[in-house]
């Protein structure tokens, strides 16, 4: 990423989030980035947080820039590739982080045979704890996958799949907070039922769960494993176990994950009947 000039169409939260990152790792300096944003108010928080130049003219800010990551919403991205479409060439990468759309939708919107690399980060990314899954576009080069990998990398951890798998990966580490902090809220509860404050149960709740996902991601050992390793015959453990086995805790998550999956896939036909 060394010596490389980014354009952060519509920075967010997100937008911030990766900037930051990449500022604190050394990559780039805040001279060789530029945003865009929808309000004239924000160009000053952009400088005052980030210390990047801002702008409301996405055309001037993805112009003659290496890497132009859209970070704007579904909805808008039609009428943001139409905008900069005449001004993007194939000697600059494009990456979307706009859930849903794929990279053909991008390509068939630009004029030139840019390079594409569509990524869906989560929300954690904010917090430097993010999980984003990458896939390539048709003219997207090992060099594009490198850079693409590296701003994302700023932020968590990263994966690349096959596209078609894409709408799995929303569902599943995209939408995945939701569900855990469900669970994370229930678990509080049942201490607040058996007496424990609410702000200590909530703690030992979260910690818990940050514990336990440590526990795979650095023994890579089977969840199943590590279950039974915390399950002592006739212990308390098991008991509770049996619990969540009857409750079906097991399926309705994984029917959780598979309906978003469903509701991705429908929110790309959407997009195509549009374009029809």
């Amino acid at each position: 990423m060394k010596g490389k000039k980014l354009a952060v169409v519509g920075v967010g939260k997100l937008g911030e989030a990766l900037i930051s990152g990449l500022l604190k790792q050394g990559d780039l300096k805040s001279s060789d980035i530029v945003g865009s944003v929808g309000q004239e108010s924000s160009i000053a928080r952009l400088k005052e947080r980030l210390g990047i130049e801002g702008s409301l003219d996405n055309r001037y800010v993805v112009k003659d820039k290496d890497i132009v990551l859209l970070a704007v919403k579904p909805q808008n991205m039609d009428a943001v590739l139409s905008e900069i479409t005449d001004v993007l060439t194939p000697d600059q990468l494009v990456v979307s982080v706009a859930a849903s759309v794929t990279t053909r939708f991008v390509q068939e919107r630009l004029k030139e045979a840019v390079p594409v690399v569509r990524a869906m980060p989560n929300t954690p990314s904010i917090i430097n704890a993010g999980m984003t899954g990458l896939c390539v576009g048709l003219h997207a080069k090992e060099d594009h996958k490198k850079m693409a990998e590296a701003i994302f990398k700023c932020v968590g951890e990263t994966v690349f799949v096959d596209e078609s798998l894409m709408d799995g990966v929303t569902a599943l580490s995209a939408s995945g907070p939701a569900y855990l902090y469900v669970i994370i809220e229930s678990l509080a509860e049942a201490g607040v039922k058996l007496g424990i404050p609410r702000e200590v149960s909530t703690l030992l709740a979260a910690q818990t769960m940050y514990g336990a996902s440590r526990m795979v991601l650095e023994s890579k050992a089977h969840p199943a494993l590590l279950k039974d390793s915390v399950t002592t015959p006739a212990g308390c453990t098991i008991d509770g176990l049996m619990e969540l086995e009857e409750g079906k805790l097991r399926v309705t998550l994984v029917k959780a994950v598979v309906k978003a999956a469903e509701r991705a896939r429908e929110l790309v036909n959407t997009q195509n009947a549009r374009k029809q």
